[in-house]
């Protein structure tokens, strides 16, 4: 016989409250409706290079599941043309597609949008064939005719797309041949022309877009081509993209193992410590760590001791681009070289990087860094420059500016005064910092604050004094975009400096026809020495690496970025396992540690 044990009430409210401490929170993964998968009737025949399995993908790869990214910051457009900040980049390639893309390991050029092409002997003339399979969302087939539309749009000065006229510029209007053949013809050879029209634009559908005010494009896009559709954005909130289940080169081999994710859901953040606490709730899953601080004092703890949470430092061969600020040489306080040295000298480099970095990056003295990289770093003739407030004042003083009675630098009867434009509250300390030294030889500066989309109506009007910027690098340099004279000048173009060099567009010019990449590396870094010496930017430092953070509930290939890629290579080769996601339920409810992973990742060969 049982007997019926009573238990008191604040007894029992006690041991449930013990064993609710004892329980660990769960942490759920995104939870997203299955993308119905829909036949593709492959009516042509699959171009020969897509035949083969991607390299970098993973046959262990699933389709399903949904991935929470941290995307800094809200871009005052989700459309590419009017807008190059990297999330917008990002989402519109998602939707619009190139004609031609590169290998990711060879980099040789394969078919995209184009089944094929070729190139006249003259290197001038570029004709494509339309891959016939190829359909937007609403079942209309991709044509030629859509390639000259979008030529045309992006052409057109009414448009703000005036950084992307710079490469297309360069050609003639193409010809349709027929409805799936276009032709290019360039006014001139150069050894970028393909890759402008192969892979340097993304291919619009001429029959939605005709006859719309393009520059009030910026979040609806309700035909697209690519393997993901924007479901839904909210201003400064999210984006939240859904896949395709009837995407036309799902069925391609090349393509089978990516873009696994039924949803892909862009979390915006303006301040990263307060997404770096909802990456900890588990409200975001994948987190590039763009500040040293949450690398080093925040990403810790019993997540991360357990494995539920990881950290890798990933080492490939992703191209390094540079950071730095941008002085506006349109000011008359910044036309003077010997101004803009001073600056450099008042920037106190290495203490930012151990008081604010924690080691964690290195000084940039190049704008092209990744020429001197490890080994390389004593090739690099660009002279550092150290803080030296000393030799600050010295040139200022040589510039013409002399402390007046209050101490403060004067000239013609006008104080050096500036502003400072920032659009990142974590930058601010960095400014902060630099104005106390700054104060000091007498320059008065205040910080002026605004959101991206701020900042980025701003930069496009040249409308500032001082701001930090950051630049992606490429594997193939071109430098005509930042530092070409002619486009020092012309709104909406990213020489924000207002640079002009007439030896730098000599260079510019000659190495345009050289297709041998180490002679025009050998240019490149020619005209990284002139520029070095004017001071266009204060450069700042660089990372050699990526560094994410992210719940283990995801399978990877092998080379988790790939070997030329960042952060933005996970949600396109990733994937939700869901027998991981279970053991991470697990190992969460009972307390148990996960599988040990490394902290740093490499590239590696197979």
């Amino acid at each position: 016989m049982f007997q019926k044990i009573v238990i008191p009430t604040t007894l029992a409210i006690l041991i449930l409250f013990i064993n609710q401490c004892n329980q660990k929170e769960k942490i759920s993964a995104l939870e997203v409706s299955p993308v119905q998968e829909l036949p593709v009737k492959l009516e042509h025949p699959i171009p020969a290079p897509l035949m083969v399995p991607n390299p970098v993908s993973s046959d262990k790869s699933k389709k399903g599941g949904g991935i929470r990214v941290f995307a800094h910051q809200y871009p005052k457009s989700l459309n590419y043309y009017l807008e190059q900040f990297s999330t917008t980049a990002e989402i519109f390639k998602m939707q619009f597609e190139s004609l031609a893309s590169y290998h990711p390991i060879t980099l040789e050029p394969i078919p995209h949008l184009a089944s094929d092409w070729s190139i006249s002997p003259d290197k001038k003339t570029f004709i494509f064939h339309i891959d016939k399979n190829a359909k937007w969302s609403d079942g209309k087939p991709v044509t030629a005719h859509d390639v000259l539309f979008t030529f045309n749009l992006i052409m057109n000065p009414a448009n703000n797309t005036a950084i992307f006229r710079i490469g297309l510029g360069r050609f003639e209007v193409p010809v349709v041949i027929d409805d799936f053949t276009i032709s290019f013809t360039a006014k001139k050879v150069h050894w970028n022309n393909f890759d402008e029209v192969a892979s340097g634009f993304f291919i619009l559908p001429k029959h939605y877009f005709e006859g719309k005010e393009f520059n009030k494009i910026n979040d609806e896009f309700p035909v697209v081509s690519g393997p993901y559709k924007i479901a839904e954005a909210k201003q400064n909130r999210y984006i939240r993209m859904r896949r395709r289940g009837d995407y036309w080169q799902k069925e391609y081999p090349f393509v089978k193992n990516r873009y696994n994710f039924d949803e892909i859901f862009f979390k915006v953040y303006n301040e990263e410590p307060i997404a770096f606490q909802a990456m900890l709730k588990g409200d975001i899953d994948l987190f590039p760590s763009y500040r040293a601080a949450t690398w080093v004092n925040e990403a810790k703890g019993e997540k991360f001791d357990k494995f539920w949470i990881l950290k890798n430092r990933i080492f490939n061969y992703k191209p390094i681009g540079f950071q730095g600020w941008a002085l506006n040489m349109r000011r008359p306080i910044f036309s003077d070289r010997r101004v803009r040295k001073a600056i450099a000298y008042l920037i106190n480099r290495k203490t930012m990087i151990e008081k604010f970095a924690y080691n964690e990056y290195e000084a940039t003295n190049s704008y092209y860094p990744d020429y001197y990289l490890g080994e390389n770093e004593k090739l690099n003739p660009n002279e550092k420059i150290n803080f030296n407030p000393e030799a600050a004042r010295a040139l200022l003083k040589e510039a013409g500016w002399k402390p007046n009675s209050n101490g403060v630098l004067e000239k013609d009867g006008k104080e050096f005064e500036i502003t400072i434009l920032d659009r990142d509250k974590s930058t601010e300390k960095y400014f902060t910092f630099f104005m106390e030294d700054a104060k000091k030889v007498g320059i008065k500066a205040k910080i002026e604050s605004t959101d991206l989309a701020g900042w980025s109506a701003r930069m496009d009007k040249f409308d500032f004094d001082l701001t930090w910027t950051a630049w992606g690098g490429g594997v193939f340099k071109d430098p005509e975009q930042m530092w070409y004279s002619k486009y020092a000048n012309e709104t909406g173009q990213h020489n924000y400096p207002g640079f002009e060099n007439k030896k730098v567009d000599e260079l510019i010019e000659e190495q345009k026809s050289i297709f041998d990449v180490y002679k025009r590396n050998s240019i490149v870094k020619e005209i990284d020495k002139i520029i070095y010496k004017e001071h266009p930017y204060i450069l700042l430092w660089h990372l050699s690496n990526t560094r994410i953070i992210y719940w283990n509930r995801f399978g990877m290939p092998d080379n988790p970025l790939g070997k030329y890629s960042g952060e933005a290579f996970a949600i396109e080769y990733w994937w939700f396992d869901k027998d991981k996601n279970s053991e991470l339920d697990k190992s969460i409810s009972t307390n148990v540690p996960m599988k040990e992973v490394p902290l740093e990742m490499r590239y590696t060969t197979k």
